[in-house]
């Protein structure tokens, strides 16, 4: 393994590694050398202190995102689920290509890449295919070949049904929360099913705390009054839509994301008395808040519809949660209540967010396009051996729980365990839902092969 450092956060003991991939893996295969632009790959080792001389088998955690760095932890208990994985597992943390401390994709670097083909192939290059083929690439290298377990959050749970379509004689047993895709991918079927669903998801917003209903009409008809060179800009130039603003509807699928919303809302004016807002300015507080909750790291949104194709497709995606919008009225900037959207990529983010600018050429490309890489085998996943156990959220705002099952019904040795306990973010509030997963696969037997 080429180790950087070795150390201790509490309670975890750390080691840090780096290894080289192939920026391209089409003519290379996982395990073996490769010819051409290679990129770095970033991953952790941790492990509890007590169990650094023992041999644990192995845990991968597959990130959520699309563009999602590992976690960083500060102790065992900040991630919600390590504290329960370090007990029985050796975890690995991969930072995926693009991310972290991994090769990474920012402006920067789509800036020096000329014209939208090359930024658009480039882009390409950093979906599940890819990353899964990474990850069998570093179990084989520096792993020793040895089989490890998955664990996957949301995006994760795509990255598993590739790596089981893939390479299933790498997995021993696979995890999955709030994640499995529906097969065939279809980006405008996902959102057809979540638009309604943040109708809800609002009403209850406003049902909670019904005087935010006048405090967000009035953020927005004052965001709607100043456009232009007159725009009301973020900390860093951005300026501040009614768009965007709906945007911080894509955390009501966590735990606690409206009270979150609420409390940002409550420091939304400089003038603390409700009946002065409308002449109010816009807190400096609010607007930093307002930055921070709605940036999202560099590869998200450009990767976000992409996420769902799936070799060739029919039709090219073409912004297919735009489409889904402009079918549902309510949804307009100038309707109030104000209605807010959910985790979906919009055509106006490239224009109006300066980090996002540098990738809308290529981003445009690719809704037009029609070919992407293979990542699901169908029939390998009827077929499927490896034991897989998945936490459905009834509720999730992001992934449909009925898509989920009936996903899970064709994969052989899938099991579903549904609740409406937890959001979206269930593995992150605490040790529970691992803790669960973890005790249905081992009362069944799927983990007695472990070493």
């Amino acid at each position: 393994m080429t180790l950087l450092a070795k150390y201790y956060v509490p309670g975890l003991a750390v080691e840090d590694h780096s290894i080289k991939v192939p920026l391209d893996w089409r003519d290379s295969d996982p395990g073996k050398g490769f010819a051409g632009e290679s990129l770095s790959l970033f991953y952790r080792v941790v492990t509890a202190p007590e169990h650094v001389h023992d041999d644990l088998p192995l845990l991968v955690f597959l990130q959520g995102g699309p563009g999602g760095a590992g976690p960083r932890p500060l102790n065992p208990s900040s991630d919600g689920w390590i504290a329960e994985a370090i007990k029985h597992f050796r975890i690995v943390l991969p930072d995926q290509r693009g991310t972290g401390r991994s090769s990474c994709v920012d402006s920067n670097v789509m800036g020096n890449i000329e014209g939208a083909h090359r930024q658009a192939e480039y882009l390409k290059a950093f979906l599940a295919g890819s990353i899964v083929r990474d990850f069998e690439h570093l179990r084989r290298t520096e792993f020793g070949g040895r089989k490890w377990v998955t664990l996957g959050q949301s995006y994760g749970g795509f990255l598993t049904l590739a790596y089981l379509s893939l390479y299933p004689e790498g997995l021993s047993a696979s995890f999955t929360m709030g994640g499995i895709p529906h097969i065939p991918a279809n980006a405008r079927e996902v959102y057809e099913h979540t638009f309604p669903r943040m109708v809800q998801k609002t009403h209850l917003y406003y049902r909670r705390y019904p005087q935010d209903v006048d405090r967000v009409a009035a953020v927005a008809d004052k965001l709607s009054a100043r456009k232009g060179k007159a725009a009301i800009t973020l900390p860093n130039g951005d300026p501040l839509s009614v768009e965007r603003l709906q945007t911080l509807g894509r955390d009501f699928g966590m735990q606690p994301g409206p009270e979150r919303l609420h409390w940002l809302m409550d420091t939304a004016f400089t003038a603390g008395d409700d009946s002065a807002k409308s002449r109010s300015p816009l807190s400096d507080r609010f607007l930093e808040s307002v930055m921070e909750t709605t940036s999202s790291n560099a590869l998200y949104w450009p990767l976000q519809e992409f996420i769902y194709a799936d070799g060739e497709l029919e039709e090219p995606i073409g912004w297919a949660a735009q489409q889904v919008r402009d079918e549902h009225p309510e949804f307009d900037a100038r309707h109030r209540p104000l209605l807010f959207t959910g985790e979906a990529v919009f055509p106006w983010m490239f224009e109006q967010e300066k980090a996002l600018r540098p990738f809308k050429a290529a981003v445009e490309e690719l809704m037009g396009d029609t070919r992407f890489g293979k990542i699901y085998d169908t029939t390998q996943l009827k077929r499927n051996e490896v034991p897989l156990q998945a936490a459905v959220y009834f509720d999730d705002l992001y992934v449909d729980s009925g898509m989920q099952l009936d996903m899970l019904s064709r994969v052989g040795n899938s099991h579903a365990w549904v609740t409406n306990e937890y959001q979206h973010d269930g593995l992150f509030v605490g040790p529970d839902v691992f803790d669960h997963l973890y005790r249905q696969a081992l009362d069944r037997g799927d983990l007695k092969g472990l070493r």
